[in-house]
């Protein structure tokens, strides 16, 4: 049978997702199945290793049957996947050692504080990796985990253990064992990857207590890895043929490929990602430096900037509030009134990220009067979004040492085109939202399609991607107020 479709795993925090893309890069069927978060102690979030496997297998199966494909038409697969989640797991069984160490917990936080209060430390990380120290990255992780689990350290010692991000474990599981390996994307996540000399690095691995025999192969983010081998569901011998953690794969399907251009995810929080070239860019201004993706033996680098609350603001109205019955009622809400009627959200609630980095910080409404309804804080709300993001930008712009003329947007908020003008008269730049909304699981794919010869480079796959709307900017004038609001509330928050 001819090959002409490729399945695409996503991998993500609360579900995972199988999609089957076909030669046009057109998503014919997807199925979505979730598993449990766990919550050991406050400020904690594990994930059961195999309870993602099975989601996995789960949305596999249907997927398939959703669409009624003969598995054997699959010509490759690629997987994106929840970046810094940590899995340690026996060499011999496959079998996690401990539930995975979700990128969202803070347990590593004092052993993160203890390394920056060391001399030259900070700077140490910071110019091998383009990475703050901080717990949201791997390698505390893997440590805490070889520290925490009885015999762990010792077994690791004997080469017995493997540790990787979420997209190792997978590989590892959908080879039976054969394969352990990550890409240039995921590796930079991590704090133990010099992004520099693209290896990783013996110093920061001694640094962080996490013996190199413990970590994955690097390749290229296209390329054959390996192929299915026990897979319920799967023929043996599909290959394996891309990899990218979500957000750099969002910046591949948004085919954001060349010097500047960028792309924001509205979901939870919000990401944003610039392209920057073939050199990492470091940054003065707060953000983070990361590998974008490597393919053949070209890597490309971009600045990223997290905001931790976007949709998750949106949610509270919803659920903390109870000022919305659903999420998207926010936008005709918002649009009753002309304006927020000079009430400011900062949306810190859980702290404020780049380039602020403050986590003491904490939400603020300020501009409060009793002409205030919940519509002009349904507006303070979506303007609060879009000027946390307007703040990444800024520093991006700074940065690179140049303007942006357009973002590329996805993400469930996407759809809100209140949020999205308002995106484009801050940032003076044209916003533009794409057809295909899955945009992670369509760079996993991208990366898939070159992975297999379907493309000869990702530009091949421009004909992907078309524009459904484009916001064009307003006059700058008509937010400056606003932007000045903005910038008086931010350091009271």
């Amino acid at each position: 049978m001819t090959a002409q479709f490729l399945l695409a795993l996503d991998q993500g925090t609360t579900g995972s997702t199988a999609l089957v893309i076909d030669r046009h890069l057109r998503v014919v069927g997807k199925v979505n199945q979730e598993f449990p978060q766990i919550y050991p102690k406050p400020g904690w979030v594990e994930h059961d290793p195999e309870a993602i496997w099975q989601s996995i297998l789960g949305a596999v199966r249907g997927v398939l049957a959703q669409t009624g494909i003969d598995p054997a038409a699959i010509a490759g697969i690629g997987i994106t996947n929840q970046r810094e989640t940590t899995v340690v797991w026996q060499r011999a069984t496959g079998t996690p050692v401990a539930n995975a160490i979700v990128w969202q917990c803070r347990r590593t936080a004092e052993v993160c504080d203890a390394l920056k209060a060391r001399p030259g430390v900070e700077t140490l990380v910071r110019e091998r990796t383009g990475l703050p120290i901080d717990a949201y990255f791997s390698g505390t992780k893997a440590a805490w985990l070889l520290d925490h689990t009885p015999g762990a350290r010792a077994a690791a010692d004997r080469g017995e253990l493997a540790m990787g991000t979420i997209d190792s474990f997978l590989v590892w599981r959908l080879t039976g064992g054969a394969v352990h390996v990550t890409d240039p994307s995921n590796a930079s996540r991590t704090m133990l990857y010099d992004i520099v000399a693209r290896a990783w690095s013996p110093e920061l691995c001694a640094l962080l207590a996490v013996p190199a025999s413990l970590l994955p192969d690097v390749r290229p983010s296209a390329h054959i890895y390996g192929h299915t081998r026990g897979v319920p569901g799967l023929p043996d011998g599909i290959p394996i043929a891309g990899l990218a953690g979500d957000q750099q794969a969002a910046l591949c399907g948004q085919l954001c490929i060349e010097p500047g251009m960028a792309k924001c995810t509205y979901g939870t929080g919000a990401f944003l990602l610039m392209h920057t070239g073939d050199r990492p860019v470091p940054s003065r201004h707060g953000l983070l430096t990361t590998v974008a993706w490597q393919v053949g033996d070209r890597f490309e680098y971009a600045l990223e900037g997290a905001v931790f609350i976007a949709g998750a603001a949106v949610q509270w109205l919803r659920d903390g509030l109870q000022i919305l019955d659903s999420a998207p009622e926010i936008e005709a809400l918002a649009q009753s009134v002309p304006d927020s009627g000079g009430v400011v959200f900062v949306p810190a609630l859980v702290g404020l990220g780049a380039p602020h980095w403050n986590q003491a910080a904490r939400g603020l409404i300020c501009g409060l009067t009793r002409g205030t309804t919940r519509a002009h804080l349904a507006r303070a709300t979506l303007d609060g979004i879009a000027l946390s993001c307007a703040d990444l930008l800024d520093a991006m712009e700074k940065d690179l040492g140049r303007r942006l003329t357009q973002l590329r947007v996805d993400g469930g908020a996407a759809a809100n085109d209140l949020l999205m003008q308002t995106q484009a008269d801050l940032l003076q730049c044209q916003v533009v939202r794409p057809h295909v909304i899955e945009t992670t699981a369509l760079g996993a794919a991208i990366l898939a399609g070159v992975g297999v010869g379907w493309f000869a480079s990702l530009a091949d796959a421009q004909a992907a991607w078309g524009r459904d709307r484009a916001f064009d900017p307003g006059p700058a004038s008509a937010t400056a107020a606003l932007r000045a609001q903005w910038r008086a509330a931010v350091p009271k928050a």
